[in-house]
Parts: C-alpha cells; sequence; structure tokens
C-alpha cells in the first residue's frame, strides 16, 4: 500500500490507499475500492466466524444437553443448554467496555485480530472436552467456561467490524458495504446448519452424541487462523488515522506554545478533533494516556441518550434474529415434533434466499434511508409474526417454509440496514467503544436470552404461539426506536472528514459542511 515507507505525518496522507484531499476547511477522503473490498472481506469473515460459532452450539443445543447435562427430562437438559448458550452473554458487555474503548486508544485493527484470536481457541476447546459420562462434573465446567471466554471475546467482535466498514466505505455506499457484515451473519448460520445437518444425516443421532457434536467445533480453529491472516494484513481506517494525526497535530500545536486554531484545525491533521465540542489541544494530546475507566465514564456521561437509542435498536433487532436463525430448528423439533435435519434444511434454504438478497437491502438503504428499510422490517415483525407462527404449526413443509420466509423476509430489512445505522450513531473518538458497550449490553438482555426465555414461556403457558407474542413485543420496541433516530445515509460520519469515491465527487463537495448533531 503507498505511504508504509514514509513518516507518520506522510503515512496519514495516503491510508490504506485513501486519499485525503485537503480544501481550505475541510479533509476529503477519496477511497481505494481495492482496499475497501480487504476491509470488507476480513471483517465479514470474523463476522461469519462468530456466528459459525453460536450457530453450531444453538443447532446442536439437544444433542449437548444431552452430552453435558444428564436428567430424566429432555426440557431440563434443554433448558440448561440453552441457559450455557446465554451465559457467554453475560461477559459480552463486559468484553464490550474492554476491547471497545482498547480500539478507540490503539487502533481498530489489533484489538480486531486479538478477538479472533480468542474466539478461535473458545470454540475450538469445547470440541476437546469430555462428555459429562467421562469426566462427570468438571464436563459442564469447562464447556461454561469456553463459552465465557467465547462471550468475552465477542464482545469486541461486531462493535469494531461494523466501525471498520462503516469508516472504510463511502459515505454514498455505507448500506452497500455495510451489508456484507450481515452477509458473513448468514454465511455463518447458513455454514453451521449445513455442516450439523449433514453430520446428523451420515452420521446418525447415536454417532453425534459419541464424536460427531465435536467436529464443528474444531473446525473453528483453521477458520479463525485464515481470519486472523487477513486481518493482519489490513492497514487502519481512514477515519481513526485522520483523528490520531489530527490529535498528534494539536498536540504539536501546544507543545510549541503559538498554535492558533487555524494551524490545529485547518490542513492535513483536520478531522474529529475539531469538530467536537469538548476537545481542546490539551485534550487531544492526553488522548492516548487515558484509562479505560475514564473512557467509559465519558461515553456513559456524554452520550448516555444515544447509548438507550442504541440498545432497544440492538435489543428489537437481535431477539428476531436470535429467534429465527438460532432458536427456530429448536422449536421445530423440541415443540412442534419435526426432525432435526426437516428444520435445518427449510431454515438452510430461506438463508440462503436471504444471502442472495442482502447486498440489495444495503443499496435501498443507501438510495432510499436507512429509518425507511427499518420501519419496514419492524412493522413487518409486528404483524407478520403471529400468522407466520401459525402457518408453522400446521406442519406441512409448504406452510413451514411460508412462515418462516415471511420472518426471514423481515429480518433481511433490518440485516442490510443495521451495520450502516449503529456506526453513524458516535463520534469517531467513541465509536468503537460506544458501540460496543450499548451493543453487548443490549445483546447480554436480550438477544442471547431469547431461546432460553422463549422456552421457559413456552414451558408455562403451553402456548407454541409464544415466539411470536415475544418477537411482536420486541418489534414494536424497534418501531419506537427508529422514530426517534435520525436519518444518517449518504452523510460523513460523525467526528468523520467526507468520504467518497472518486475525486470528482471529492471536487463537487460544497466548501462548507456544517456539523450535524445526531441522537
Amino acid at each position: 500500500m503507498a505511504g508504509h515507507e514514509h513518516d507518520e505525518e506522510a503515512d496519514a496522507e495516503a491510508v490504506a490507499g485513501h486519499t485525503p484531499r485537503h480544501r481550505s476547511d475541510t479533509t476529503v477522503i477519496v477511497t481505494d475500492e481495492r482496499a475497501v473490498g480487504r476491509a470488507v472481506r476480513a471483517a465479514a469473515l470474523g463476522n461469519a466466524m462468530e456466528w459459525f460459532d453460536f450457530g453450531i452450539y444453538s443447532y446442536l443445543a439437544a444433542t449437548l444437553g444431552h452430552v453435558f447435562f444428564p436428567s430424566e427430562s429432555s426440557t431440563v437438559q434443554l433448558l440448561s443448554s440453552f441457559a450455557t448458550f446465554a451465559v457467554a452473554f453475560l461477559v459480552r458487555p463486559v468484553g464490550g467496555m474492554v476491547f471497545g474503548p482498547m480500539g478507540d486508544r490503539i487502533g481498530r485493527k489489533k484489538v480486531l485480530a486479538l478477538t479472533m484470536i480468542m474466539m478461535a481457541i473458545g470454540t475450538f476447546a469445547i470440541g476437546l472436552i469430555p462428555s459429562y459420562a467421562a469426566i462427570g462434573f468438571w464436563a459442564p465446567v469447562l464447556l461454561i467456561f469456553f463459552r465465557l471466554v467465547q462471550g468475552f471475546s465477542t464482545g469486541g467482535e461486531y462493535g469494531g467490524a461494523s466501525t471498520f466498514i462503516a469508516e472504510y466505505a463511502p459515505d454514498k455506499r455505507r448500506g452497500y458495504y455495510g451489508s456484507f457484515l450481515e452477509f458473513g451473519t448468514l454465511s455463518g448460520y447458513i455454514g453451521a446448519a449445513g455442516l450439523v445437518t449433514a453430520l446428523h444425516a451420515w452420521a446418525g443421532a447415536d454417532a453425534m452424541e459419541a464424536w460427531g457434536w465435536r467436529v464443528p467445533f474444531l473446525a473453528a480453529g483453521p477458520l479463525g487462523l485464515v481470519g486472523l491472516y487477513l486481518r493482519l494484513r489490513l492497514d487502519e481506517t481512514p477515519a481513526f488515522r485522520e483523528l490520531r494525526s489530527g490529535s498528534a497535530g494539536a498536540a504539536g500545536a501546544a507543545r510549541a506554545g503559538g498554535g492558533t486554531g487555524r494551524e490545529a484545525g485547518h490542513g492535513a491533521g483536520r478531522g474529529a478533533a475539531d469538530r467536537t465540542p469538548d476537545r481542546t489541544p490539551d485534550r487531544a494530546s492526553a488522548r492516548t494516556g487515558t484509562t479505560a475507566r475514564g473512557d467509559l465514564a465519558k461515553i456513559f456521561r456524554g452520550y448516555w441518550r444515544t447509548l438507550i437509542l442504541c440498545v432497544a435498536l440492538v435489543g428489537a433487532y437481535n431477539v428476531t434474529d436470535y429467534m429465527l436463525l438460532s432458536y427456530m430448528p429448536t422449536y421445530l423439533s423440541d415443540e412442534l415434533g419435526y426432525s432435526n435435519t426437516h428444520g435445518l434444511l427449510i431454515l438452510l434454504g430461506v438463508m440462503a434466499f436471504l444471502l442472495l438478497i442482502i447486498n440489495r437491502i444495503g443499496v435501498l438503504s443507501d438510495r432510499f434511508g436507512r429509518k425507511p428499510l427499518l420501519m419496514t422490517g419492524m412493522l413487518g415483525f409486528f404483524f407478520l409474526s403471529l400468522p407466520a407462527f401459525v402457518l408453522i404449526g400446521q406442519g406441512s413443509v409448504p406452510a413451514i417454509t411460508a412462515g418462516v420466509l415471511m420472518l426471514g423476509l423481515s429480518l433481511v430489512c433490518l440485516l442490510g440496514t443495521m451495520s450502516a445505522v449503529l456506526p453513524a450513531l458516535f463520534p469517531t473518538e467513541v465509536r468503537y467503544g460506544a458501540l460496543s458497550v450499548g451493543y453487548n449490553v443490549s445483546v447480554s438482555l436480550f438477544g442471547g436470552t431469547t431461546p432460553l426465555v422463549i422456552t421457559a414461556l413456552i414451558g408455562l403457558t403451553g402456548s407454541n404461539l409464544t415466539p411470536a407474542y415475544y418477537a411482536m413485543a420486541a418489534a414494536l420496541v424497534g418501531v419506537v426506536a427508529v422514530t426517534l433516530m435520525k436519518e444518517t445515509s449518504r452523510s460523513p460520519l460523525p467526528g468523520s472528514p467526507p468520504s467518497v469515491a472518486t475525486e470528482a465527487e471529492a471536487l463537487a463537495l460544497p466548501q462548507a459542511r456544517p456539523p450535524r448533531r445526531e441522537f
């Protein structure tokens, strides 16, 4: 990449092939499509691995219940298995609070490489744990421990990956490029469902409990190495490099004693440092010395309203996401009595269809805005969840497929849009940290607990329509959150300079661009 042989200031001029164009009043980043493509692939692969890991646990929940939680009641086994699934989400906010602010201090790339390593180790290790029959009490203890390792590392994954793509992408195509992150989500689920389905069909139930369940977990090791290799080859995002060079320039001006606002804020170093009201040269120069506790205090004190909005959006999105992509096969087999292969094959087909259209959803969000697409998805879940679960309860393959597809089409409107929405809520200097905190708190409370809560509610009420009502309640929260959020499509990320795809777009930008306040 251009710029690696230059010094720090020159390197900021050609970050990963992205060329800053300095005007009298602002810096404009002209992106390199090849660099954007590399960033998208590396981030999406990590997301695919995350959801592959969680997908295989969900799809093997019943089998893992037999292996690790012996009980006379299959419901107790399933609840124990889902409780272990949910326990990983308890530490995700902790991981977000550690890795997120770290990514704002030392850079997105290094933290994303670290989370990839930890995630691969946690998943691979689960495949090596002896069964309860072999070592007794220690089997579920080890399972819970490595699930905690998974959850802690995943706390830094989504916030970093979505930030990475958003900061690389040109403003007018952020929705399209962001949709590849959830392309990775669906790919991970499809890989997990496909592998588990093939193993069930080939090995049978007895072999799956004896050894077959280990295969998908062990496969995470090589996948993690591939993802780590891709991430280590990347350069830091242009927005973060611009922020860092702006902070360095402001610090140098302060040390020189004669720096003025014009000298610190104009030219090559201009970025988020002079766009954020509470930033001064002294604070900029001390930025790299801040503590994690100080970063978190700044996030909660300065951005609590936006954090609440983020939690509401993510909660509504993740309840429906986990209900369909993680819980549905278990619902079909354990609550309605279908075979494991039957339910997984239907979900596989629907996910493959969604994979084909998710990038088009991202394009539509760039063209028509994020809010219309998000509102379509939320209202789809609110009005279609009950009819969909009634259809699924009919039992025939066409009825089940139609019901799952209704839910899937609603979900894809959220999947294809959310990765561009969430990073745009926060400014560059706190984006990774604030998004990681808000996202993981919400996922911990509402996403990862979805299978456990629905299973418990079905046992309590005796109604197989409980998942529909749960999804409708989540969608209603989502409708309110989407109504309150501001439109962010085709606009620069807060705290970052404009990012365009061509020189012509850079020249066409107005000379003065007033800062936009986000919710």
